[in-house]
């Protein structure tokens, strides 16, 4: 999902001509610890730095400090984390702008069990307060 993640980031800031200091928080769906550095590597080759400002739902919900365990659901994790955590933060002003970049997997048990690979997906919405 890190591609599908970075594509949809680079369309943004490129397509926009803003950068990422425009905003508070840049947020994907559940990439995980792993997934986050993939991301933040494939954006910086690109020539877009995001470490700054970039929060992951799936390291959110599930706090990860040590491992490298991915989490869970991305739409899940983006729905929590949305709805609660990042909301509450907006009505009460101290964030003021998001790029929420959900991200999925479109997962076919057909496609996997013939050796295929898994395609993402990931789209993103600025959030205004």
């Amino acid at each position: 999902m890190p591609p599908a993640a970075a594509d949809t980031i680079l369309a943004h800031f490129r397509e926009t001509g803003e950068e990422p200091e425009a905003y508070d928080l840049i947020v994907t769906g559940d990439l995980g610890a792993l997934g986050s550095r993939i991301l933040k590597d494939l954006t910086w080759e690109k020539g877009l730095d995001i470490s700054e400002n970039h929060v992951d739902c799936g390291e959110i919900v599930y706090n990860v400090l040590e491992d490298e365990f991915q989490g869970g659901s991305g739409a899940g994790c983006s729905a929590v984390v949305l709805n609660s955590y990042l909301h509450a933060k907006m009505m009460a002003g101290t964030i003021r702008r998001i790029l929420f970049v959900a991200t999925g997997a479109l997962l076919s048990t057909v496609s996997s069990g013939q050796g295929e690979s898994i395609p993402c997906i990931a789209h993103a919405v600025t959030l205004e307060r």
